[in-house]
């Protein structure tokens, strides 16, 4: 029998219910660069290759663990430019689910170094799992949570993990609700700051509890219907080739376009699209397609809270300008 308290003031009224989370099997931690801090604590490598196209908190466990690292660039159809031969036994080679569309492609690189590639899915949550390699998971680039990472790997760590406390880092959450996202989006940046640099602890019971009570399947078909609705209209102006898998759940609608101010424009509507990534710009130059491809695209939001309205009125705002 717990000794949980009885009475008194009320919670959150947050849905739970048992084993209801999108990924059940896993391990579930307090972030998804801890995921990968994990992976390379327990499968000792001398060295890994990262693309020049993902994510500068990527470093912070490679730096962390002195670990030796390389850049690979990446083709205009997200694929590495790379000579897989090249890859050393106790080498890691770190590949980016991009936007959550490359499923397919992973399928084929998988069986090419099967044993030395870690797959990065923080950009798709919904990726089924591929057993017997590394991947790692971020819910909060798809749903309302503050942090938490979800990991698949065949090698466990030898050590009790302590338990991570999310409820300081919810007050962009809440304003959000309570007053704007215009609002809370300096709570946004000063938490999500607050995320460096942690030790790798387990999930959450705030992290948890929310995610327990999520329609993952209601927001898979969201996704869907939103981002095939923008594809029909825009692919004829989008410069980036995307061919999606009949299980893949998108994060956003990548429209690569050389219209340099459409995204302003789509700020100055209330339209906000995340850079993914700014420090690839400090990482490389022009000579590198990753450098053009964080320039030119611009990641359309398509997530379970808006409709087809939303897309039509997206959709009129770039035709506008492209």
């Amino acid at each position: 029998m717990n000794n949980k308290a009885i009475g008194g003031y009320f919670e959150l009224e947050i849905p739970f219910k048992e084993s209801s989370c999108q990924h059940d099997d896993f391990i579930a931690l307090n972030s998804a660069r801890n995921c990968l801090e994990y992976i390379l604590r327990a499968k000792k490598r001398s060295k890994i290759y990262l693309p020049y196209y993902t994510c500068d908190v990527i470093l912070e466990p490679i730096k962390k663990l002195n670990l030796d690292y390389e850049f690979y660039d990446v083709d205009f159809n997200l694929e590495p430019l790379f000579d897989y031969s090249h890859i050393k036994e106790d080498e890691f080679f770190l590949y980016t689910n991009y936007f959550g569309i490359k499923d397919n492609f992973i399928k084929t690189l998988i069986q090419k170094i099967p044993q030395n590639i870690i797959i990065d899915n923080a950009q798709a949550f919904f990726s089924p799992v591929i057993r017997n390699i590394s991947q790692f998971y971020s819910p909060r680039k798809f749903v309302g949570v503050a942090d938490g990472g979800f990991l698949y790997t065949d090698k466990k760590l030898d050590q009790e993990l302590e338990k991570d406390e999310s409820y300081q880092r919810m007050s962009h959450l809440l304003k959000r609700i309570d007053l704007s996202a215009e609002q809370g989006y300096t709570d946004f940046s000063e938490n999500d700051k607050s995320l460096e640099n942690q030790p790798i602890k387990r999930m959450s019971n705030l992290t948890k509890r929310i995610l327990s009570g999520i329609d993952y399947e209601k927001i898979k078909t969201s996704r869907r219907e939103n981002f095939h609705f923008l594809h029909e209209n825009l692919k004829e102006k989008n410069f980036l080739p995307i061919e999606l898998s009949e299980e893949s759940v998108p994060m956003v609608y990548p429209f690569r376009t050389n219209a340099k101010h459409l995204k302003k424009k789509l700020t100055d509507e209330r339209i906000y699209c995340a850079t993914y990534w700014p420090n690839v710009l400090h990482w490389c130059d022009e000579s590198k397609n990753a450098y053009f491809l964080t320039k030119e695209i611009i990641a359309i939001p398509i997530d379970q809270r808006y409709s087809i309205e939303e897309m039509k009125k997206i959709i009129n705002h770039i035709k506008d300008i492209v």
